[in-house]
């Protein structure tokens, strides 16, 4: 049966969406986008375009309701809990300094993701007498967080339940002292040797206990270490989805943008990861919606209820031969304005990966170029675009003009097996500050030979489902 997380206020607040962090991680106390909805898009005047109002782009500031049982959030926007009691109003300085922080943990993940992909050493089991990790800034106990180590931007938050019993937090804390359901995982074990291939290092032993201990980080200096245990799992709030014995990490040294949160929730094709520890209940299926704004609610979904498939569309999911553990997708050619671009089909044969980590699209630089060069065109009647913040090249004023209405030329992705995707206008561009720096939200890779990333803005006003079982992925409208 498929399971929405419920949004019991007795559960954890998670981090979601991080398909390559494939560990799933609890902090432990020690020993904006658009606004406008696809109701929102006026009747387009072209084909292939998006026209909505102007004012529609600002992003909105009160969570939207919704009759649905939603329960993923955007960490940023008015629908996560700690936001709604903020009553200062972030000024245009403010926001800029957001999105340059933003985009640099993204380039973060995106640097680690390749730095995995051509890797061809891991780093080799160690033992160390200076453990258990504290909150020092010795950096002798593990090795520097770098680019082969991979996190999660944090970007969508879900609930959890974790503990026995489980139990609500003020704070962003799990104490293993207080549940009676914890254990740790001995070193020189196979559940303990498992860590290697789901972080791409270690695993670490404290040898005072034989306690097996994990590590992940980001290049950004960002990163989480601590404790490899087991736990009882709640995914609702009634006792129908418990999981006992649930692998996950404990951390207890957690730096950068793994302050402040409760954990990450590792979704990848990893044996140790929450897809393939319940398996035998889900059935590695598994699907979600991302808000389409900071400001409405979207879900995640264990399970396959059975429901009418026919709305979805599916393609073939791929393996890249390097690293099993993504998601890949064949993604064969990109259209705008309903013109296909004219693109090598070389471009595309390293592969492409679907990320739901990752924010901003990341294209072989041949075919981002013929991307843009399209969309610039058909956006031509808004003047010259212009480079904000380095990772975005193709962004437009729109304040200039004083117009009630714009019209975006549509992106559309061509996969595998037939199935072309028309990516909604919250999934084509994406707001800076104000109208006033409205953007294409791609970029170019930064090696030609390397795969591309599709991020969560183009997966934006689809449920994405994920039938790894099947060996299929598929894209439904109208359920989000």
């Amino acid at each position: 049966m498929a399971t929405p997380i419920s949004i019991s206020p007795s559960f954890l607040r998670v981090f979601f969406g991080c398909f390559v962090f494939f560990i799933c991680v609890i902090l432990c106390s020690p020993e904006k986008g658009l606004a406008s909805t696809e109701g929102d898009t006026k009747t387009d005047l072209l084909p292939h375009t998006h026209t909505v109002e102007v004012n529609s782009l600002q992003p909105a500031t009160t969570c939207i309701l919704s009759t649905q049982v939603l329960t993923v959030v955007h960490r940023h926007g008015p629908c996560y809990e700690p936001n709604q009691h903020k009553t200062k109003t972030k000024t245009a300085t403010d926001l800029q300094e957001y999105y340059a922080q933003f985009f640099k943990q993204d380039q973060a993940r995106v640097d680690s993701i390749y730095s995995r992909l051509k890797a061809t050493k891991r780093y080799s089991t160690k033992i160390d007498d200076n453990l258990p990790i504290t909150q020092s800034e010795d950096t002798n106990t593990f090795p520097a967080p770098s680019a082969t180590t991979v996190g999660g931007s944090g970007n969508y938050v879900v609930k959890v339940g974790l503990g026995t019993p489980a139990k609500s937090f003020s704070l962003p804390i799990y104490d293993p002292s207080l549940s009676t359901s914890y254990a740790n995982i001995s070193c020189n074990t196979a559940t303990c040797s498992e860590l290697t291939s789901a972080t791409n290092t270690g695993p670490f032993c404290y040898r005072a206990t034989n306690t097996c201990l994990y590590f992940v980080g980001y290049g950004d200096k960002s990163k989480s270490a601590g404790y490899y245990g087991t736990e009882r799992l709640t995914l609702t709030a009634t006792s129908t989805d418990v999981f006992d014995g649930f692998l996950f990490g404990c951390g207890q040294d957690n730096r950068g943008h793994f302050l402040g949160i409760a954990g990450l929730l590792g979704l990848g094709r990893n044996k140790i990861s929450l897809i393939e520890q319940t398996a035998a209940k889900y059935g590695r299926y598994f699907s979600y919606c991302l808000p389409v704004d900071q400001s409405s609610k979207g879900f995640l979904r264990l399970g396959n209820d059975g429901g009418n498939t026919a709305a979805i569309k599916f393609t073939p999911l791929t393996t890249l031969a390097v690293e099993e553990s993504f998601y890949g997708l064949d993604l064969v050619g990109i259209s705008v304005s309903g013109q296909q671009v004219s693109i090598p089909s070389t471009i595309f044969s390293t592969g492409t990966l679907i990320d739901s980590g990752t924010v901003i699209t990341q294209l072989p630089a041949a075919a981002y170029t013929a991307m843009r060069d399209a969309f610039r065109e058909g956006m031509k009647s808004y003047g010259e675009p212009k480079t904000v913040l380095e990772k975005l090249d193709t962004c437009y004023d729109l304040r200039a003009y004083n117009l009630e209405t714009v019209s975006f030329p549509a992106v559309a992705f061509t996969f595998g097996g037939g199935l072309t995707l028309e990516l909604k206008l919250a999934g084509t561009v994406i707001v800076i500050v104000d109208t006033s720096q409205v953007c294409l939200a791609f970029s170019p890779t930064p090696e030609d030979q390397l795969p591309g990333i599709i991020g969560n803005i183009q997966q934006i006003g689809f449920e994405v489902v994920y039938d790894v079982a099947g060996g299929k992925i598929g894209f439904a409208t109208g359920s989000c």
